[in-house]
């Protein structure tokens, strides 16, 4: 019996998303004033997604279409993405609190001719780079030049900040090796090596001049930006799980999870300390004062990698919103 990450991965982060969507904006002790003690919390009924595992859908289908067309390069991932985000951003079901960055980046991205480069928030390195990405780290067959320059692409297409990229290859990366049986307990040190090998390695085949669009004197000072601020929250975590705090609010110790890097650490973080108690991983990912939905979507997207699909409870699985445009990609790739 193969453990079918991609369904697990996939199923995990929209159950993650639905648990922390309505406890988004709340600090903790009004979330259990509403849900009771974190440990029991319950799916909602019904179990509606945010905005993240929308875009997560958006960008699996437009890599599916890319992968079908041939060798993933990025003009073949770069269309078809840009149209299934620009889909989505005039789409009525996009009435699910969506991130600024994302909106204001795919209305740019709408214009037929302007290139994407134009179109990204510099800026920007909202979480929603990476709450989405996982597609990328579940699709088999890729290079590591090419999961590393379509999750920076990926990115790149809303949130151009160079913290964005690297936490959206991080992320991938992270998925990726959960995937194929990575021990949790090296994870982070894992994950700390490949920031250090890739810190100063700018994707000029996936990103073209983006770096152009900042105030740095070159590419490689750009990217190596992001990496350090990825490197520093990366120490934050490996300091939380040795501590194995499971009753404090994740947020104190890795960030609130609003940009990138942070939904990445607290994401993992959660995932980190419940293991083997996946359902566990998500209530105290949705328990929290930060980005809770986004960040229990990242747990969600580690735990299912990890443990696969039977990780879930069927009752929850079996009544997820868009289940069968998630349970459609998770077969394709874990075929």
């Amino acid at each position: 019996m193969t453990k079918r990450a991609a369904t697990g991965s996939l199923l995990g982060l929209a159950l993650g998303d639905a648990l922390g969507f309505p406890t988004e904006f709340n600090d903790v002790p009004s979330i259990l004033a509403k849900c009771g003690p974190w440990r029991e919390m319950e799916l909602p009924t019904p179990a509606i997604v945010s905005d993240d595992t929308q875009m997560t859908l958006a960008l699996g289908k437009g890599l599916r279409t890319a992968m079908d067309r041939g060798v993933l390069a990025p003009k073949r991932l770069e269309r078809p993405v840009r149209e299934e985000f620009v889909d989505w951003y005039q789409s009525p079901e996009n009435n699910r609190a969506p991130g600024r960055t994302c909106l204001v980046a795919c209305n740019l991205l709408k214009t037929e001719g302007r290139l994407w480069q134009d179109a990204s928030q510099i800026d920007s390195k909202g979480c929603g780079a990476n709450m989405r990405v996982a597609p990328i780290g579940l699709a088999p067959g890729l290079s590591n030049e090419q999961r590393a320059g379509a999750a920076q692409l990926q990115s790149a297409l809303t949130h151009g900040h160079p913290t964005a990229l690297a936490a959206s290859d991080l992320t991938a990366h992270a998925v990726r090796l959960l995937a194929q049986g990575a021990e949790p307990t090296g994870l982070v040190g894992l994950l700390r090596s490949y920031a250090y090998e890739n810190r100063s390695r700018y994707h000029h085949t996936w990103l073209g001049d983006l770096w152009t669009r900042s105030q740095d004197p070159t590419p490689e000072h750009f990217i190596a930006r992001g990496w350090d601020e990825c490197l520093g929250v990366l120490e934050r975590l490996q300091e939380a799980v040795r501590a194995g705090s499971a009753e404090t609010d994740p947020c104190l110790a890795t960030g609130a999870g609003w940009i990138a890097e942070e939904a990445l650490a607290t994401g993992l973080l959660c995932f980190l300390l419940f293991v083997d108690e996946p359902v566990t991983a998500l209530r105290r990912a949705a328990c929290s004062s930060g980005d809770s939905d986004s960040i229990a979507c990242l747990t969600g997207a580690f735990a299912g990698a990890y443990l696969g699909a039977d990780a879930w409870p069927r009752a929850w699985a079996d009544r997820i919103e868009y289940r069968g445009d998630l349970l459609t990609l998770g077969a394709l790739w874990d075929a």
